[in-house]
């Protein structure tokens, strides 16, 4: 992942921010912003272990894309506009002492603007509420915190976290759409999220990966449900889009309501996306550092964790795995290379091609406004897909400030029209 650029310094130097020092850890709630509820859930739960207090934003009022417009550039994309106004909207709500709060962002280290957003949510807070700290969540370097430090316990937490939280989101889309009992699957969402949470407290016993696997496989797979088959519909797309209900509307919710089984591709996958674009620059490039060699390292290891996620729900037998990282990889041979990587790069391509030739093949490419990297390699290699899959049925829907839900559900509901066919 790419050092900070120049300009992102000297930018970040001319506009005047609140350090987060380590004697606020004790009185100060960190906010963070609605993407992955369930990951981020067990995230907060991570941390809590480490003396910070975090609180995951549920604000989902059209409040929220008004702030966003009022105190971001109109063309900034449309991830960053919600992020800031979630963020803005909560500062503004009453409900927390702004002398108390901090705000958290991840830095993903490559090309795409959500390297830059945590130097846009600081411009937007530094006239009305300047006394609020921004931290950066990221593994580049590219915002050191000594009072939020990197450590390697808090980072295997984190990698934890991505595994359980990709388990249970798993599970839950393949068990909610056909529960008998009405809300048995969240219920038990809910249990095997406090559990994983008091996990994430000891020392090891989080480490457990395969007792831990056979115990949620034999839980969701004991819940009464029906036999019935319904249409499995993928969702890709650009990360923050694809994964926040705030951002997509409640895709998830809203493709179950219409009879529908949700299929997402787990976090991991893009964990390790960003891992092998490094990796691939080395190689492309010619040019092989220190850093390299620990992202491999770290690919091998994170890999492992996949193919032993994979292999335990194969066994189990009731449920079907996540796709292997190393398949999407030579999905994405067929279409483009793997040097592709601004946004989600090859990896949307590599995704509606993998569900696709494994019978999802109903998917929903969700574009956000202002992501020019996400509509080439997503809508613009659609039309590949579909001549290597005939019975693909592929609809990108747009998400920005001025779409209306009901232009977008019924986009969808054309699209499911035809796979009800």
């Amino acid at each position: 992942m790419s050092k900070q650029p120049k300009q992102q310094k000297q930018y970040s130097d001319r506009v005047k921010h609140t350090t987060f020092t380590e004697d606020m850890k004790k009185d100060y709630t960190i906010l963070i912003p609605d993407m992955l509820p369930i990951h981020f859930n067990l995230i907060i739960k991570a941390y809590e272990h480490f003396g910070y207090k975090m609180e995951l934003l549920t604000n989902t009022s059209r409040n929220v894309v008004d702030e966003g417009l009022k105190n971001t550039h109109n063309d900034t994309c449309y991830p960053a506009l919600l992020v800031i106004g979630q963020y803005m909207d909560a500062l503004k709500s009453g409900k927390y002492d702004v002398n108390k709060v901090a705000l958290l962002i991840s830095q993903t280290g490559g090309g795409c603007r959500a390297s830059n957003y945590i130097y846009l949510i600081r411009k937007a807070i530094s006239t009305q509420f300047p006394q609020v700290p921004v931290l950066s969540l990221n593994f580049s370097g590219l915002e050191p915190n000594p009072a939020f430090p990197m450590t390697i316990p808090i980072i295997t937490r984190l990698i934890y976290c991505v595994l359980y939280g990709d388990m249970l989101m798993l599970l839950y889309n393949q068990c909610k759409p056909y529960e008998i009992n009405k809300n048995s699957t969240d219920q038990l969402l809910a249990r095997w999220q406090h559990r994983i949470g008091k996990l994430m407290g000891t020392k090891t016993q989080f480490m457990n990966t395969k007792s831990i696997y056979r115990a949620m496989l034999k839980d969701f797979a004991a819940l009464p449900r029906t036999k019935e088959k319904k249409p499995r519909v993928g969702i890709v797309g650009e990360i923050y889009v694809k994964y926040s209900p705030l951002a997509n509307n409640d895709l998830n919710n809203f493709l179950m309501s219409e009879g529908c089984e949700p299929n997402v591709p787990g976090l991991l996958d893009f964990v390790l996306y960003c891992a092998s674009d490094l990796i691939n620059d080395a190689r492309l490039y010619d040019k092989q550092t220190p850093r390299t060699a620990a992202y491999k390292i770290g690919y091998d290891v994170l890999y492992k964790f996949q193919r032993e996620q994979i292999k335990m729900i194969e066994e189990q037998g009731e449920f079907f795995p996540p796709h292997d990282f190393e398949h999407l990889r030579a999905c994405a041979d067929k279409y483009m290379n793997q040097g592709v990587k601004m946004g989600e790069g090859w990896l949307i391509t590599a995704e509606m091609a993998a569900l696709a030739e494994t019978g999802t093949e109903n998917i929903i490419c969700t574009q956000p406004f202002g992501c020019l990297p996400n509509h080439i390699v997503a809508k613009g290699m659609s039309r590949v897909i579909k001549e290597a899959y005939p019975n693909a049925n592929i609809v990108a829907i747009d998400y920005d400030p001025g779409a209306t839900k009901v232009n977008q559900e019924n986009r969808i509901k054309l699209m499911l029209a035809n796979a009800k066919k």
